[in-house]
């Protein structure tokens, strides 16, 4: 059985890899197959660098990333410490509540922003292009929001309550006891939380088709396009940078959780 288990485990792991080892592969081609490899060359990673108009929209998804992923964290920080000071059953209708966006259909959720904002935006503000940088952002924020309070909420459950009341005891206000003792605490589940935010940002192509104006496109929004003509080879080194991307900051949060467990283990 064991054995079973451990070919069965494998088999996932090379099905889900294999097409990235094949995309990577592709950006190392001379050729434009990706059926035929026909020397190994930098050319496509050269040619990425030097088209502007999609160096452009890769900042475009990276900046909207980074801010949204740090607006997420701020206020699913907060709201993750708020939902764990309510009462029990208050908690468990809160949390419901919070995973409902997680749950629910992307295109539903894109559909239903994207109607909001243009109500608003024409009716109450009379907005003429009521698709903008903004509504996109509060948009990726919102999906994001559920993703950080469920990582820094596991956190919360663990830390001992009592280091905060020893805190205000010694003259702390509530502010400074959670900067000074619930955050550190609690930081491995925020740095998890957004690393996260910032994934789901970076990859989210759904919702954002539905929210993006013409005045700002994103990177995922734009590569739709692409799939109904043939793929230039540079966007494959696109892909295997964007790959690699997200491989570090995985690896990163792990070695602040592995540093954070040393260390509670050192205090313990």
């Amino acid at each position: 059985m064991k054995k079973a288990t451990k070919w069965i485990t494998i088999a996932i792991f090379i099905f889900l890899y294999i097409p990235m080892a094949v995309l990577i592969v592709g950006s190392f081609n001379e050729g434009k197959s990706l059926a035929r490899f026909d020397g190994f060359t930098f050319e496509q990673y050269a040619e990425l660098f030097r088209d502007k108009d999609l160096l452009t929209l890769l900042w475009n998804s990276v900046l909207i990333s980074i801010i949204a992923a740090l607006v997420a964290t701020v206020f699913g920080t907060f709201s993750a410490v708020g939902i764990t000071n309510l009462r029990p059953r208050l908690r468990r209708t809160v949390m419901s509540l919070t995973n409902i966006p997680m749950t629910n259909p992307d295109i539903v959720t894109g559909i239903s922003l994207s109607l909001l904002f243009v109500f608003v935006g024409t009716k109450l503000l009379g907005q003429r292009n009521s698709l903008t940088f903004w509504t996109l952002l509060i948009a990726h924020i919102t999906f994001n929001l559920p993703y950080v309070i469920l990582n820094v909420m596991p956190k919360l459950a663990q830390m001992d309550t009592s280091l905060t009341d020893a805190a205000m005891d010694l003259g702390c206000t509530p502010l400074q006891s959670f900067f000074k003792v619930t955050l550190p605490e609690i930081m491995p589940g925020v740095a998890a939380g957004a690393i996260m935010a910032f994934t789901m940002s970076l990859d989210d192509f759904v919702i954002s088709y539905f929210v993006t104006g013409m005045d700002f496109v994103t990177l995922p929004v734009e590569i739709y396009s692409y799939t109904k003509k043939p793929i230039p080879p540079k966007i494959y080194a696109m892909f295997t940078l964007l790959f690699l991307l997200i491989f570090v900051l995985m690896v990163v949060m792990n070695l602040l959780q592995l540093r954070f467990d040393r260390k509670q283990q050192k205090h313990s």
